[in-house]
């Protein structure tokens, strides 16, 4: 297995995913010029619509908020990704990485934008709110059926079996391993991986077959407290070693722009690693965070373009940022791929071995998060390809067969080949918001209206009668979604 492994590893780093980032990377830079640099300029709206009241569907339940929908995105792209996979673009790419990393989150929020803003658009009615996403959006908006199906497909074997099973493996290998710190014989105890992996199933059926809405009330609850401890731990280390702090943010810039290499940490190499890992940890233009952002009940689909925009930001400028800081100030040996390893290993030599126990925690709440999140996607898209209760079902329980499963094995090279299929999700996804994007530009347009004349924008299809195949949005009188923008009354 290894030598293919390897064959896909060389095509995904040296042909695949430069491109794909090329094309992510030119069409960012299209829309940020179109919309008016929006990812700069609506900052301040962006907190805003975090606000936005919830209201509540056909049968008179209390459907997704903006901030819970922000929260199920947020559950599915802050992962393990934000500390492995910083810690190898760090030590890989050298500490220049993590500058680039920084620009690809301003640059690719442009796209972020654009599709959870069509998401909400096109997203259709649901027994529980909405339902939508990049397959939704290339239905109606396009027109064509074959790409969503095509796509419905990619991101359910993708996030619902693929990162599903690598998140599920790292919370068993983590709490192996913190096993191990205490001195505990791991070896020897046979049982004890599948007993992690069958009280991850159980835990999670717990959850998903509660629905989108018990999924968004634990993302809700968990997102903010795996935040605030990594926060703290970040900003313990940082407070050790204040000192070197303004040294640490002098070798990001100069070794961002070649002017000073660290390791032989090449200027493309710090490019690469950056770019990638950061489009990895944020999700921007993949097409999987428009379907958490399409179940929110808002009143003008823009809001929540703006509120899944700023998840990019609190993805990679926070959590990404303090990940980095850990590590490069636990001075670092570059040119070594340890992953986790090294963030812990950092934060053992600056403030003990109870931080690395910390961190278990941390991981664990961070993946089992983004196992929910993964789920929700395959769910969505599920559900886009056939409304059978039997296939929803059957997908509930190949999910969890995929946690087991990832909990006991080694996954290493469908950890690659699903590196190969997020590309081609990615592509699919740019090649369908690329020619739809000028109806974000007019739906930003008519927000930015209603704002100047001091409205709480509220959009309705007679604004934008030339739009064809919206399911949401319609007069009063028949827009089952009137319900979802008022206000629920407890």
């Amino acid at each position: 297995m290894q030598p293919l492994t390897d064959a896909f590893a060389v095509f995904n780093d040296d042909y695949f995913w430069p491109f794909v980032i090329v094309v992510l990377v030119a069409i960012s830079l299209y829309f940020t010029v179109r919309l008016g640099f929006v990812q700069f300029r609506m900052l301040p709206e962006m907190l805003r619509s975090l606000r936005g009241v919830r209201g509540r569907g056909e049968d008179r339940s209390k459907q997704i908020s903006s901030l819970q929908a922000f929260m199920v995105s947020a559950a599915a792209r802050v992962g393990t990704g934000n500390v492995a996979g910083v810690a190898t673009a760090v030590t890989v790419g050298g500490p220049g990485a993590v500058m680039w990393m920084w620009i690809m989150a301003l640059v690719v929020g442009a796209a972020s934008f654009v599709e959870s803003t069509l998401a909400q658009l096109y997203k259709v009615p649901y027994r529980t709110g909405f339902r939508g996403g990049p397959a939704y959006y290339m239905l109606h908006g396009l027109g064509q059926r074959w790409m969503g199906v095509v796509f419905a497909i990619t991101i359910t074997i993708t996030f619902g079996f693929v990162f599903n099973a690598v998140q599920s493996n790292t919370i068993s290998t983590t709490l192996v391993g913190s096993a191990n710190e205490v001195g505990l014989a791991t070896d020897d105890m046979v049982w004890l991986t599948p007993t992690i992996g069958l009280a991850l199933v159980l835990l999670t059926g717990a959850v998903i077959f509660g629905g989108i809405k018990r999924i968004a009330r634990v993302a809700e609850a968990l997102v903010p407290l795996m935040a605030l401890l990594y926060l703290i731990l970040g900003v313990a280390v940082v407070a050790l070693n204040i000192r070197e702090v303004p040294g640490v943010l002098s070798l990001i810039v100069t070794q961002a722009f070649g002017i000073r290499e660290v390791a032989g940490a090449s200027l493309g190499m710090a490019i690469i690693q950056g770019v990638r890992r950061g489009m990895f940890s944020n999700e921007a233009g993949l097409g999987s965070a428009p379907n958490a952002g399409a179940t929110a009940s808002v009143s003008h689909p823009v809001k929540q373009g703006l509120v899944q925009t700023l998840g990019v930001y609190f993805d990679t400028l926070i959590v990404c940022s303090i990940t980095a800081f850990i590590i490069l100030l636990g001075n670092p040996t570059y040119g070594e791929d340890r992953g986790a390893t090294m963030t812990q290993d950092a934060l053992n030599a600056n403030l003990g071995s109870w931080a690395v126990h910390l961190l278990t925690i941390i991981i664990f709440l961070l993946a089992f998060t983004s196992v929910l999140g993964n789920y929700y996607y395959g769910e969505s898209n599920v559900g886009f390809l056939s409304s059978s209760e039997r296939l929803l079902t059957g997908y509930k329980w190949l999910f969890l067969v995929a946690t087991f499963l990832g909990s006991i094995g080694s996954i290493s090279l469908v950890w690659t080949l699903a590196d190969t299929t997020m590309g081609f999700m990615a592509l699919i996804n740019l090649a369908a918001i690329a020619p739809l994007g000028g109806i974000a530009y007019l739906l930003l347009k008519d927000y930015r209206t209603q704002r100047r004349e001091g409205l709480d924008p509220e959009f309705r299809l007679s604004r934008l009668p030339h739009l064809r195949n919206v399911q949401c949005w319609g007069p009063p009188q028949e827009d089952a979604s009137i319900a979802a923008t008022e206000p629920a009354k407890d």
